[in-house]
């Protein structure tokens, strides 16, 4: 009996050192593959201001999302115009893109679109979910921020007309700032004043994954 009862625990051991591993090997690959030619052709097209630094910029916050799916290994929403341009370049590269997804998720990540907090739940827990992971991917705490992470920081940064901005905390402001357009909260992500909840932002009930495995956004429609 012994025998079986360690057996067991080497077996269990051996699958979460497997499971961490291939988390790591994951990550890595998001952060370093190389993106197929021709992937800022919409977003120049939509935003002609923008330089080659900036296609570059944005191409560094669609990694930071999808690290943030990967490492979360549940659903979340796009943050960011910009980013989900690139990312409808990359989608149009079909082959490409499938192979990114099954080396990067283990399954295919379905586009959804852009978008801030509203009434609708699900987009809030994704979005939660990818502030969440976006700021603990640049040491940020997602309750108090004091500064925001890439993707959510982008669309500011590259004066996208139709963008999302956003500041790290509101309390100062007003909804609105004088012609600068609607601002967004960082702290609003850890304020159930939206849905009710604050799930997705490292709740026990928001119901995210350890695996980083496909997860709840390899499903879902464009």
């Amino acid at each position: 009996m012994p025998g079986i009862l360690l057996t067991l625990l080497l077996a269990l051991l051996s699958l979460f050192l497997w499971r961490q591993w291939r988390r790591a090997t994951r990550a890595n690959y998001i952060r370093t593959c190389r993106f197929p030619p021709g992937l800022f052709t919409g977003l120049t097209r939509k935003y002609p201001h923008l330089q080659a630094k900036d296609c570059q910029l944005a191409a560094r916050a669609l990694r930071q999302f999808f690290l943030a799916h990967q490492q979360s290994g549940g659903y979340v929403s796009m943050p960011s115009q910009a980013a989900d341009e690139v990312w409808h370049d990359f989608i149009l590269n079909t082959r490409e893109y499938a192979a990114f997804c099954r080396k990067a998720f283990g399954g295919f990540m379905h586009h959804t679109p852009a978008v801030v907090m509203s009434s609708n739940r699900k987009s809030n827990e994704g979005l939660r979910r990818c502030w969440r992971y976006a700021c603990r991917e640049e040491n940020i705490d997602p309750r108090q921020p004091l500064r925001l992470p890439l993707l959510f920081a982008l669309d500011e940064k590259l004066k996208i007309a139709d963008g999302f901005r956003y500041i790290p905390d509101c309390r100062a402001l007003s909804g609105d700032t004088g012609g600068g357009g609607v601002v967004h909260c960082g702290g609003d992500f850890s304020d159930a004043g939206f849905d009710g909840t604050t799930d997705g932002l490292g709740d026990a009930s928001s119901g995210d994954g350890a695996d980083g495995g496909c997860g709840g956004g390899c499903g879902g429609g464009d």
